[in-house]
């Protein structure tokens, strides 16, 4: 071969390349054309079921028909079959049996159509109203792998599935035993058992002692039945949420759909709207997430990219949250013998439970995470220090109030500098009253704030030292409001009046609905509140230093009553928590004022202000600037 020939046959390899590359449909024409695709197949599966029941109703009507006879000409409901079903008419057709496998977590619900977890119920948990929890039924959910054998489309949803290894209609499985459960739909020809070596097949494998169910897909002789050209296969995932909880709304406003993507960030959809979202980039897993519970499928590897979307169902609609469903696709290679695993997560949104898988499951449980000081309160110390209370098997009711008591001490240091800074500033008011009368001129402002700022420096006060502390609590608060809502330990645990901490405690429902309200009255939202206002009373008089900002003041008394109405539907445990706060909070403040003499406390900055004071940076910039404006106002006149 000499030197042309080698050039001549790099250049038509080129140009072949080149082609096939402008040539290329781009995504938005993929789409597209697969949007026309499906439009032809359901049409053409129309007129195929149409002619199948045209040749049934014939067979019906022929009146020549006698006992021995068959009643459908067998040969052509098979070809209507093949026409729609292709290799795969042998598992066209059956009876829908159910299959059950009890553990002590879960009781899964298979279906011979479709192969299917048609549902599951989580054992250790109840509705609101007390009847079995079912996270999703056969009616309000939906799992189909789609693909073309030949030019047929095909829905596994429509084949019929075999079990392979059933020990009868219902399987049991205890402790750290497992059980797989094995259904194939055949493809091609049959022998006498009905089976063939050409088969799609589902291996599910459930543990006694965990809420995750393997899931594994083997397509089994493939060759020559799934067209060669496929290069991937879709898995349509559907499933209506189905509400748990005594408040629909707040669960219906806390479900969503939560994704990781591979490189291990965590992102969801919108809670209050619908949404969707096509990630084309590789995602480990795709959860359906309300207020405590989750079902999360989750690839082995990865799954190659991902359209998902959620609808939020009617606001008069009492059974159902939200409809939420995926479209996953996988790399197919028909060549070769395919498997994939896979699993589900089936179970309650528990952080302890979740985190243990390592996967970033826990990532659904609202703490906070998008301030890292608000996650580290909840991960390094809210949880830890509730779950080792619950270990004593007290009431939620009490652990609150401890896990209370402990916060407050730990916060005790921030509460005495507050009130103690508080303390120094009114001590000095009659002084800073009197500055305030010497400079009294619009034009004199900044010498009177320097004049102020020079007495807090000779007194040794920071007047920002009161509002740094408060700063401090601030994330502890959100933490709270986070964790409260958020805690599955709480749900169905009655204290005193309030029969599930984790929703409202209602005392008294009203026949009407009040506007930003509701229509019932919680005990421990409104005694919160009458706490709040009378803590905001107590502050004022005890650490107040004038009355410079009245409207402020109007509106701390004003916020309590505005959160009445947004608590009173919210989490009772929440309620409770602030509560025990304010009271605790009066506790303190009337500690701290009892051994805190305020006359010596006088006398020691009557001294402070006697020793000299090196100025600082920033007085120094505010004298100058002080001396710059005099400056100018003598040029002016």
């Amino acid at each position: 071969m000499n030197k042309n020939t080698i050039v001549g046959i790099v250049l038509i390899f080129a140009l072949m390349i080149g082609y096939s590359v402008m040539m290329s449909p781009s995504k938005e024409e993929i789409a597209a054309k697969r949007k026309t695709q499906d439009s032809l197949y359901a049409v053409k599966q129309q007129q195929i079921q149409d002619s199948l029941l045209m040749v049934v109703n014939n067979a019906l009507a022929t009146d020549t028909v006698t006992k021995t006879e068959s009643v459908v000409d067998s040969a052509q409901v098979n070809q209507a079959l093949y026409d729609e079903f292709g290799e795969f008419s042998v598992s066209a057709t059956g009876n829908d049996e159910e299959y059950v496998v009890e553990s002590d977590l879960l009781k899964v619900h298979f279906t011979s159509k479709g192969g299917r977890i048609g549902s599951v119920e989580i054992k250790n948990y109840r509705t609101f109203d007390g009847g079995p929890l079912i996270l999703f039924n056969k009616d309000s959910s939906d799992f189909n792998i789609a693909f073309f054998s030949g030019l047929h489309g095909i829905n596994t949803r429509d084949l019929y599935f075999q079990p392979v290894n059933a020990g009868g209609e219902t399987m049991t499985v205890t402790g750290k035993d497992s059980v797989a459960f094995t259904m194939r739909a055949y493809a091609g020809a049959v022998d006498s058992s009905n089976v063939s070596d050409k088969y799609i097949e589902f291996v599910y494998t459930i543990s006694g002692d965990r809420y995750m169910v393997d899931y594994k897909v083997n397509f089994v002789n493939m060759k020559g039945v799934i067209a060669s050209s496929t290069k991937v296969i879709n898995i349509d995932w559907m499933s209506r949420l189905m509400r748990q909880e005594k408040n629909i709304e707040n669960e219906r406003n806390t479900s969503t759909v939560y994704y990781r993507h591979i490189d291990e960030e965590v992102d969801n959809l919108s809670e209050r709207k619908n949404d969707d979202v096509s990630i084309g980039t590789p995602v480990k897993w795709v959860s359906y997430s309300q207020q405590f519970f989750s079902q999360t499928f989750i690839a082995d590897e990865k799954f190659q990219s991902v359209a998902i979307e959620k609808e939020i169902e009617n606001e008069k609609e009492n059974k159902y949250l939200q409809k939420m469903q995926s479209t996953i696709t996988m790399p197919f290679s028909a060549i070769d013998d395919q498997s994939y695993d896979f699993s589900f997560y089936f179970g309650p949104n528990k952080y302890n439970i979740l985190r243990k898988y390592k996967l970033d499951l826990e990532r659904q449980i609202p703490l906070g995470w998008g301030f890292f000081l608000m996650q580290w309160i909840n991960r390094y110390a809210v949880i830890p220090v509730f779950n080792f209370l619950e270990g004593f098997n007290l009431n939620y009711g009490i652990i609150i109030l401890i896990l209370t008591v402990l916060l407050k001490i730990v916060l005790f240091p921030i509460a005495y500098k507050t009130y103690m800074s508080s303390a120094k500033m009114r001590l000095l008011k009659p002084e800073v009253d009197e500055i305030n009368a010497k400079y009294t001129k619009p034009d004199d402002a900044m010498k009177k704030q320097q004049a102020t700022m020079t007495l807090y420096k000779k007194a040794g006060v920071n007047p920002m030292a009161g509002c740094v502390p408060m700063l401090l609590q601030f994330p502890i608060l959100i933490a709270m409001f986070r964790f409260f809502p958020a805690s599955i330990e709480l749900r169905q645990e009655a204290f005193l009046w309030a029969k599930d901490l984790s929703s409202y405690d209602s005392i008294l429902d009203l026949p009407f609905n009040i506007p930003f309200y509701g229509d019932h009255v919680s005990l421990f939202t409104l005694l919160m509140t009458i706490s709040t206002i009378i803590y905001t009373k107590i502050n004022n008089d005890m650490m107040s230093t004038g009355n410079q900002m009245p409207g402020m003041k109007t509106m701390m008394y004003l916020m309590p009553i505005m959160f009445l109405g947004f608590f009173n539907s919210y989490s009772a445990g929440l309620s409770y928590y602030y509560l025990l706060a304010n009271l605790i909070t009066f506790a303190q403040m009337y500690a701290i004022r009892s051994f805190v003499n305020e006359d010596k406390l006088h006398a020691q900055i009557q001294e402070n202000k006697k020793k000299p004071v090196k100025k600082s940076g920033f007085q120094k910039r505010m004298e100058e600037m002080a001396r710059q404006q005099q400056q100018q106002q003598k040029k002016k006149r």
